[in-house]
C-alpha cells in the first residue's frame, strides 16, 4: 500500500515548539504537508513567552526541504485562536488538519485548588481547542474536509491526584471530540483524540521508570494517521504511547433494571448494575435511548 503522504495539505499544530507538539509537526512536514508551528514559548505553567522556539522549529523543518512557517498566538483566547488559523490562510491558503496539542500544567490537589489555577489550564487545554477549532471548522465545512486531532490524557479519562483541573480539561476534550465527530460527518470531517504517554517537559517528573522508553516520537506515527485522509475512523480516544497504540473507549453495562424502585433497591442491586460481565459500546445517545426503548417495550 501507498504511504501516507500530505501534498498539498495545511496543517496547524499547537504547542509544537517540543516534545510532542514538534515530533507531529516534523512528521507531517516530512510527509508533505505545510506546517503552522504554534507555541508561546512560555515555561510549563503558562508563564512568559517568546517567539524563537516556534521559529525554530519552524526554520528546522524548512532545513530539511518542509514548509512551514511560526506562529507565536495564544491559544487560550478567541482572538489568539483566530489570528492562529489566520496564519495559516495568510500564507497557505486553507486549513485542512488541526492538532490541538498546547498544554500548561498547574497541579494542586482539590483542597489546594483555586480559580487562578483552575482557569488558565482550562482555558489551555479545553477551550484552546475550541478557539482554535472552530475558526478552522467553518473553513473545512466549506471545503467539505477536515481532520483535527484533539490531545485528552489519562488523568482526565481515569483521574489522577493532584490534577482536577487537567483532568477535567482532558476529560473535556473526550466530549468535544465525540460531538464533532458526529457534527462533522457530513462534511467530510473526522475527529480523533489521543491520549498519550510520553516523556516531556510536562511528565517527565510523573513517569518514573516508564520514561525511559516512551519517546514521543512514538506517538506522532498515530496523529499523522488520523490526520490523513485516509483515516478510517472518527471520534474515538487512542491510547498511544512507547510504540502501543489501544483503544479507550465507554461502555455501558446491561444494567439492573426495576420500575418503581427505591433508593434501598439500587443499593441492593448495584453490584448488578456495575456488572461488566455484558456491557455494550454506544456509538452516541441514540443507542443508550434505543436500549431504554427496548426495556420499555416500545417498537422501533
Amino acid at each position: 500500500m501507498a504511504d501516507l503522504g500530505f501534498d498539498g495539505k495545511v496543517a496547524i499544530v499547537t504547542g509544537a515548539a517540543g516534545g510532542l507538539g514538534r515530533q507531529h509537526a516534523l512528521l507531517l512536514a516530512e510527509r508533505g504537508a505545510r506546517v503552522v508551528v504554534n507555541d508561546t514559548g512560555g515555561t510549563v505553567g503558562g508563564d512568559g513567552g517568546s517567539d524563537e522556539p516556534a521559529a525554530q522549529v519552524a526554520a528546522e523543518i524548512m532545513a530539511a526541504g518542509g514548509e512551514a512557517v511560526a506562529d507565536s498566538n495564544s491559544v487560550a483566547t478567541p482572538e489568539g485562536g483566530r489570528a492562529i488559523v489566520d496564519t495559516a490562510v495568510d500564507s497557505f491558503g486553507r486549513v485542512d488538519i488541526v492538532v490541538n496539542n498546547a498544554g500548561i500544567l498547574a497541579d494542586k490537589t482539590f483542597q489546594n485548588m483555586t480559580a487562578d489555577l483552575l482557569n488558565p489550564v482550562v482555558d489551555v487545554h479545553l477551550k484552546g481547542a475550541f478557539h482554535v477549532g472552530q475558526p478552522a471548522w467553518g473553513l473545512m465545512r466549506e471545503q467539505r474536509y477536515g481532520r483535527i486531532v484533539n490531545t485528552s490524557s489519562s488523568s482526565g479519562i481515569l483521574g489522577n491526584f493532584g490534577q482536577s483541573n487537567y483532568g477535567a480539561a482532558k476529560m473535556g476534550l473526550v466530549g468535544m471530540t465525540r460531538v464533532l465527530a458526529a457534527e462533522g460527518a457530513r462534511y467530510g470531517i473526522k475527529v480523533n483524540a489521543i491520549a498519550p504517554v510520553a516523556r516531556t517537559r510536562m511528565t517527565e517528573d510523573l513517569l518514573g521508570a516508564v520514561g525511559t522508553y516512551v519517546d514521543p516520537a512514538e506517538v506522532a506515527p498515530t496523529v499523522v494517521l488520523l490526520c490523513h485522509e485516509d483515516c478510517p475512523i472518527s471520534g474515538e480516544v487512542l491510547s498511544v504511547g512507547g510504540g502501543r497504540v489501544a483503544r479507550f473507549f465507554i461502555g455501558m453495562t446491561e444494567g439492573w433494571y426495576q420500575p418503581g424502585h427505591t433508593p434501598e433497591g439500587v443499593r441492593d442491586h448495584i453490584d448488578e448494575a456495575r456488572d461488566t460481565s455484558s456491557f455494550t459500546i454506544p456509538e452516541g445517545t441514540a443507542d443508550e435511548f434505543a436500549l431504554l426503548a427496548r426495556l420499555f417495550g416500545i417498537e422501533d
